[in-house]
């Protein structure tokens, strides 16, 4: 489990394999002793499965496996040398749960269709960021107004909804400390939909055909 809360931004260095299964060797500046063969790390998303890892001068190279249905279903079979991806390690217990719960099962692919500066109250720190996103449709009944959605690995709060476009607000802070500020119009992203409203539908569709005649 994660929260969505991103704490390195990781750079892959090597892609190697074929569309059934693609190794990929990321760098990042997490402590190699800490990261344990088969820890599971949330990569711009995923959660995949360190195979490697690898001391080097300020962090660790680590390598995870990426297999056929990971390619197809996320942006992970379009990640190439030089890409940059938000990184998160598994949840202990006792971390503090700053964003929500995030299995790191993406659901589909969301787009950007638009990227908007917010005006007023700009600091020397710089301006928020307003994205609106298209989300698959099949998707768009999880994301409700003031909910939770994780995106690239990165936990946001919705701020509004109109059939299946939504709105997220980015802070300077997120944008300088993910690949947020990377992100374009036409871009898409890995997304999760908040776990408690998938398993609210299932329930209540559950109900429905129990009292269906």
């Amino acid at each position: 489990m994660f929260t969505g809360l991103v704490t390195d931004i990781g750079t892959v260095l090597k892609v190697s394999g074929d569309e059934r299964l693609r190794r990929l060797e990321i760098r990042s500046a997490y402590d190699p002793a800490g990261i344990a063969i088969g820890a599971s790390i949330a990569c711009s998303g995923p959660c995949l499965t360190a195979v490697t890892v690898e001391a080097v001068d300020g962090g660790a190279v680590f390598a995870v496996d990426a297999a056929a249905e990971t390619l197809a279903r996320t942006t992970v079979g379009l990640w190439r040398e030089g890409t940059r991806i938000n990184l998160e390690r598994s949840l202990k217990i006792g971390d503090e749960l700053g964003g929500h719960l995030v299995t790191g099962h993406v659901d589909g692919l969301a787009e950007i269709v638009a990227r908007d500066p917010v005006t007023g109250g700009e600091g020397d720190w710089g301006a928020s960021e307003r994205f609106t996103l298209r989300a698959p449709h099949h998707l768009a009944r999880f994301i409700a107004q003031k909910g939770s959605v994780c995106l690239d690995g990165t936990s946001l709060t919705v701020n509004a909804v109109e059939g299946d476009l939504f709105s997220v607000l980015l802070i300077p802070h997120t944008l300088a400390v993910t690949t947020w500020g990377e992100r374009r119009e036409g871009d898409r992203l890995n997304l999760e939909v908040d776990l408690i409203a998938r398993y609210a539908a299932r329930l209540a569709e559950s109900r429905a055909e129990a009292v269906a005649p």
